[in-house]
């Protein structure tokens, strides 16, 4: 392949990483180790070797590698710097180690789908709106779809779902009933759980147990005996081999001792730090954030090896300290090599024939309303209001599956990220910057592809009819939450779309009062914003008000995206009838419930007072409605707010149908952010596929996809709460010694949270810190109570306090009575 290399020039890096490209893709699986895969293509000389093995990390880091199925192992004998690589399941999740972030939205848009479901119980999304319902009888499946346009194609189906995203193949269980494989998950305090795929039971281990395996590895582990007396503890199990290395990177610390040096963990469930020899340093100092190599792990006693790949930055930096976090939470900041090449030539022009194949909505008013700092504008509308009181609503999507080819690199790394990431002072976005803030972005003044659903809506929120078509679009004016308040608010009645926007406020109540009656239960939670100075640090924090700017957007997306569910939903079931086959799709649903949560809120709200009725053993949406609305405005709201949403399922994406309990809706799904998720993006696929050719799609590996998306969604939302709780912390520092009020949040047994009503940040006041009595903890009541002075303390009640301590790198904040 390679000429050889062992003369005193190195070989072109361009030539160097073809060679490995070629000989991966067209070899069968087998194992390598590096220095022999070199060999192989003749790059044997320590220059050439040197650059040989710096291009296969690139391609390492960039995934590259592992979506040609291999991956680098740890191997029993193998030198910290001569990992094996061998062929492997579809590839790990791996970090992104690039500092560079392009530039995009810094906020949650609150419009799309906060307003889809990122508002059900569930979800915790920022903006996320209040659940809900949908309200009258969609129409059948309008033959003026998307097919608008297309010619009758034939009836091949569409072969876009596969495939299967990056994650770990199911492995056989061993037929031992006492032995099992599954996923470790450990926690920050040293203990941990294994996860066994298919089973309700996971299993509870002790460090002591855990042997070489990190949280996140697959396991084979060994399962002790149920107890007797303790028929509601976990099994106990220890780790007896470790299947599959998940981990090889970590993103922490960089702290020098002389001749070595300890890389300590970002990622609080990694409790080992990695020992790093003097060799390895990579240009690291101490204090830098790095992205370091686990490359031995062979005693658990002692630490695991490993050198630096990638300092990111000083780790006083406030920008340094949020990316690293992100990474050591698997978020990838940058994008590979050939997915940015693919960005770049995609044109900016829309072609003619494009334009004329497509619906063209141009001369409608449409707008968009988003945050201030937006950048990419995934959703746009315009209303008119008829004579006979009722409206015509277009909710118009960007189209990014125009540009988006099925198995493109822009597509494989989409399906690996899943979603954008929403951090405090940054957005990571799926999608590259060209097509996430340029070229699919519905930005005013330009011509834009874009899937328009018009529907047509009675006075009382019911769609009558709709449209659903590929279309063009031309947004007249970019509206901030801000100033479409404004218009609402009777400011400004003069410009030019202030008359639509009170329109379609005064629609949206409708829907929102609709949705209620019918079954949404109203979680709207209040969210903190940090407000950052210009390097980054926190300058205030202040909570964000939901106001009807919001849910205007809010509503008619949630509207959208019924109407679009109920399309495929109404086609299926005529198809049934009918003897044919079903269309595959997805579904954004929301499992009721779980009868033990729920029986345990209802004992938890006993003790301030409420009754939730339940109903074979169960609560209706209408209770718990109930019990919110008679919670409002007590102190008690925030912790049985919480509790509430803490009881119930987490949705999910799936293909077969349940419904959404949270939003009270039969049908529901993802259509109006494909920009910043993959499942509307497959909507989109799967919308045109059957608009145009009307068989079902080919759907293998749909489901092993959309599980993917669910976990990366939920690993996303951890991240953006992490990245706020990071700059709360940070913003407390600055107020060690002062004294707040505040309310309590928790009581445990091992201290009071408290949540302070000024700085809007939450922290612990242990017990043993709690020195003027002797505290006892009563579960039943969820109360501490002094045994000699009757102080006590429960959630709800409002106390004084001191901060004592904010420790920046644990994200805690220690507090004490006064």
């Amino acid at each position: 392949m390679a000429a050889s290399s062992t003369t005193d020039a190195p070989p072109e890096r361009s030539d160097i990483r073809r060679d490995i490209i070629r000989l991966l893709e067209n070899e069968a699986p087998q194992a390598f180790r590096p220095r022999a895969l070199a060999e192989r293509l003749g790059y044997e000389g320590e220059r050439a070797y040197g650059r040989f093995r710096d291009i296969l990390d690139r391609l390492e880091e960039d995934e590259r590698v592992a979506r040609l199925g291999l991956r680098y192992v740890s191997r029993p004998g193998a030198s910290a710097r001569e990992p094996g690589l061998e062929a492997s399941a579809p590839a790990r999740r791996q970090q992104s180690a690039n500092g560079h972030v392009p530039e995009q939205q810094q906020s949650v848009p609150a419009q799309n789908d906060a307003a889809a479901d990122t508002a059900s119980p569930t979800e915790t999304t920022p903006d996320a709106p209040a659940p809900e319902s949908e309200g009258g009888e969609a129409p059948a499946p309008s033959s003026g779809d998307s097919s608008e346009g297309h010619a009758a194609g034939d009836s091949e189906p569409a072969r876009f779902v596969a495939p299967v995203p990056a994650g770990s193949p199911e492995h056989e269980q061993p037929d031992d009933p006492n032995r099992a494989i599954g996923r470790l998950i450990a926690k920050p305090q040293g203990y941990g759980f294994v996860e066994v795929e298919g089973r309700e039971e996971d299993y509870f281990i002790r460090e002591s147990g855990m042997g070489t395996a990190l949280s996140g590895d697959m396991v084979l582990v060994g399962i002790g005996a149920m107890q007797k007396d303790h028929v509601n503890k976990r099994r106990e199990c220890e780790v007896l081999e470790v299947i599959e290395r998940t981990r090889t990177q970590v993103v922490g610390t960089f702290r020098a001792k002389g001749h070595f040096a300890f890389v300590t963990p970002d990622d609080t469930r990694v409790t080992q730090d990695i020992f790093i020899a003097g060799e390895d340093f990579g240009g690291a100092e101490s204090g830098d954030k790095v992205v370091a190599s686990i490359d031995q792990f062979e005693d658990r006693k002692a630490s695991p090896e490993g050198r630096v790949l990638r300092v990111l930055g000083p780790g006083s930096d406030p920008e340094t300290r949020v990316l690293s976090l992100a990474m050591s939470m698997d978020v990838k900041a940058d994008f590979p090599e050939e997915v940015e090449a693919e960005a770049d030539e995609i044109p900016v022009e829309i072609p003619q024939d494009e334009i004329e194949r497509r619906k063209d909505l141009r001369e409608k008013k449409i707008f968009t309303i988003d945050p201030e700092d937006a950048k990419d504008f995934d959703d746009a509308i315009h209303i008119e209001r008829r004579e006979d009181g009722s409206y015509e609503v277009g909710v118009h999507i960007a189209d990014p599956s125009y540009y988006v080819e099925p198995g493109s690199a822009i597509d494989a790394e989409a399906v690996e990220r899943a979603t954008s990431v929403y951090l405090v002072d940054r957005t990571i976005p799926m999608l590259p910057e060209k097509l996430s803030n340029k070229v699919c972005s519905l930005r005013p003044g330009e011509d834009k592809l874009a899937f328009s659903l018009v529907m047509q809506v009675d006075p009382h929120g019911d769609v009558t009819s709709y449209e659903m078509a590929e279309s063009v679009i031309h947004s007249q004016e970019r509206l901030t939450y801000e100033e479409a308040q404004d218009y609402i608010d009777g400011g400004f009645p003069d410009d030019p779309v202030a008359r639509e926007v009170v329109t379609a406020n005064r629609l949206a109540k409708t829907l929102t009062q609709k949705r209620m009656r019918e079954g949404s239960v109203d979680f709207e939670t209040d969210e903190v914003k940090v407000i950052l100075d210009p390097s980054g640090a926190p300058a205030d924090i202040v909570r964000k008000e939901r106001k009807p700017s919001n849910r205007l957007i809010e509503e008619l997306m949630l509207l959208a995206n019924r109407t679009v569910a109920r399309h495929i939903a109404e086609a299926n079931e005529a198809s049934r009838q009918g003897g044919g086959p079903e269309r595959p799709f997805i579904y954004r649903v929301h499992p009721g419930p779980d009868a033990e949560g729920i029986q345990n809120l209802a004992e938890y709200v006993q003790v301030f007072g409420y009754e939730l009725e339940l109903t074979d053993g169960n609560a209706r949406s209408a209770e718990l409605n109930r019990l919110l609305s008679e919670v409002r405005g007590t102190p008690e709201e925030p912790v049985i707010k919480r509790a509430a949403l803490q009881s119930m399922s987490k949705a999910v994406y799936r293909t077969e149908n349940i419904g959404h309990y949270g939003l009270g809706f039969p049908y529901y799904t993802h259509f109006t952010s494909p920009i910043r998720r993959y499942p509307d993006l497959l909507v989109h696929r799967l919308l045109k596929h059957y608009a145009k050719v009307g068989t079902p799609a080919e759907a293998e590996g749909l489901d092993a996809r959309l599980k993917h998306c669910s976990e990366k969604e939920r690993e996303a939302q951890e991240a953006e709460r992490e990245s706020v709780k990071l700059k709360q912390v940070e913003y407390a520092k600055a107020h060690v010694g002062d004294h707040f009020d505040g309310v309590v949040t928790g009581v445990t047994k091992f201290g009071v949270f408290v949540e302070l009503s000024e700085l809007l940040v939450e922290g612990l006041v242990h017990v043993r810190d709690m020195d003027d009595d002797y505290y006892e903890y009563d579960e039943s009541t969820f109360t501490m109570t002094g045994e000699d002075t009757g102080k006590t303390y429960r959630p709800g009640d409002t106390v004084r306090v001191q901060l004592a301590a904010a420790n920046v790198e644990k994200r805690e904040i220690d507090l004490l009575f006064v």
